[in-house]
């Protein structure tokens, strides 16, 4: 009996198969191809940083949902990143007024949360961060946002599938203020709005009663969670329609005129229901959502213009978001957006279909990876071409070099597997020949 154990992946986290790396660089490709078009450099961090960075803002309570620990014999607590924008401004501050503004930065690290796993979230999981910081307008808001929706056009998606759905976090406390929550239980009535898709109607209702509300404010409150709009609309059926003061939604006309001016109208509405949970957001929050409901938010972010100063660092506007892979994944595969991400194909497969071709193989194969040339080969020597060239194919190849019975005369049989088509050509021409074409076909 065998006493060997068989191990698995930690639940929570994922194996990525060649098939599947090759979706997460089809992402990731998106994600910093459109940074880069928008004028944004890539940065990274460290994987943990001290605890402190990220329970000075959020509380110790955060601690729970972090993977933390301490060195042994050593004094100080980590943390595994749980996300990347505590990590950003600690970088802004440590250079302080001298970096050059507006600072546009993102990163794709890796983040880790302990929690519990489930549909769309992990314990290990990539996330496209994207942050513009030092410009305190709404166009900084609108450029943001332009980046996050062109990498999803990018991958295929549109305004049919997707939705960004937009507030502000000081229109809301006005809104909130009006229909009688304390400044005391603020944050609380933040979090449940945070929250609100995630419970039944009738524990929603249960939860807002202990914020002090009577009946009519109760209603108010609901309905203020749940008013949606086109952003092209006018503020004033915005305000009617959730019975908040017209004033309240002042902060939102810059944004929507960015947002218009940028051609984004499309893909955004007003949700007064967004706040995004983290006690860091200052002003205007979003979230990206696909249509039908299914999945978890696919991107969120908004304004943390205090975080920067909260760091040591000096006064800084600051704006960002985070779209993770796992919703992205999901919506992706789900709409059949994914169906033709492969791996690399390599363009040519040397085959070795005589006794004596095994070498030779070795040796062109080396010349067509040095000549920059994607070149796989059969390990298997056999005469049975047909089996070779089926292997070839399926590895989507689109050229075969057949190494067989004229290898003796310094020559050897190049297919074209795309139109059937095949020659046999000098051995010392092959390199030169699929690099001509090559060239030709670019």
């Amino acid at each position: 009996m065998s006493n060997q154990r068989r191990f698995q992946a930690p639940k929570g986290t994922r194996d990525f198969l060649p098939e599947d790396m090759a979706i997460r660089r089809h992402i990731e490709t998106a994600w910093r191809e459109t940074s880069t078009r928008h004028g944004f450099e890539e940065i990274e961090g460290p994987t943990f940083e001290h605890l402190g960075l990220y329970t000075v803002k959020s509380g110790e309570g955060i601690v729970s949902e972090l993977f933390s620990f301490r060195r042994e014999g050593g004094r100080d607590d980590y943390a595994l990143r749980p996300e990347f924008t505590p990590t950003l401004a600690r970088m802004v501050a440590a250079r302080g007024p001298g970096l050059p503004r507006p600072v546009k930065w993102f990163a794709v690290p890796t983040h880790y949360r302990a929690e519990r796993p489930q549909r769309g979230r992990l314990r290990e999981f990539v996330q496209w961060n994207v942050d513009m910081l030092g410009l305190d307008s709404p166009t900084a808001d609108a450029e943001v946002l332009a980046t996050g929706i062109s990498a999803l056009e990018a991958l295929g998606l549109d305004p049919s599938m997707v939705t960004v759905r937009i507030s502000h976090r000081d229109a809301v406390a006005l809104g909130l203020e009006s229909l009688g929550v304390s400044s005391e239980s603020m944050t609380s009535a933040f979090e449940l709005l945070d929250r609100r898709d995630k419970m039944p109607p009738e524990v929603f209702a249960e939860k807002a009663s202990a914020l002090g509300l009577d009946d009519d404010g109760l209603s108010d409150f609901d309905r203020l969670a749940r008013t949606r709009r086109s952003i092209r609309g006018d503020l004033a059926d915005l305000a009617s329609e959730s019975g908040v003061a017209a004033e309240a939604f002042a902060p939102l006309e810059g944004l929507r005129d960015a947002l218009v001016d940028a051609g984004l109208a499309d893909w955004c509405e007003w949700d007064l229901g967004i706040v995004r949970g983290l006690a860091y957001y200052t002003g205007s929050v979003f979230e990206v959502h696909e249509s039908g409901g299914r999945e978890r938010a696919i991107a969120g972010g908004g304004r943390y213009d205090g975080l920067v100063e909260l760091m040591g660092g000096p006064p800084t506007s600051a704006v960002g978001f985070g779209m993770g892979d796992v919703v992205l994944g999901l919506v992706l595969e789900d709409r059949g957006l994914l169906e033709e991400v492969r791996p690399a194909p390599p363009r040519v497969f040397v085959l070795s279909a005589g006794e004596d071709a095994d070498r030779p193989a070795h040796r062109l194969l080396a010349e067509l990876r040095r000549a920059g040339i994607h070149a796989r080969r059969s390990y298997k020597t056999t005469r049975n071409v047909g089996k070779l060239l089926g292997e070839a194919s399926r590895a989507g190849a689109t050229r075969a070099v057949i190494l067989g019975s004229e290898l003796g005369e310094g020559r050897v049989q190049l297919k074209d597997l795309v139109s059937g088509e095949q020659e046999l050509v000098p051995l010392d021409e092959v390199v030169r020949m699929i690099s001509g074409s090559e060239s030709a076909n670019g």
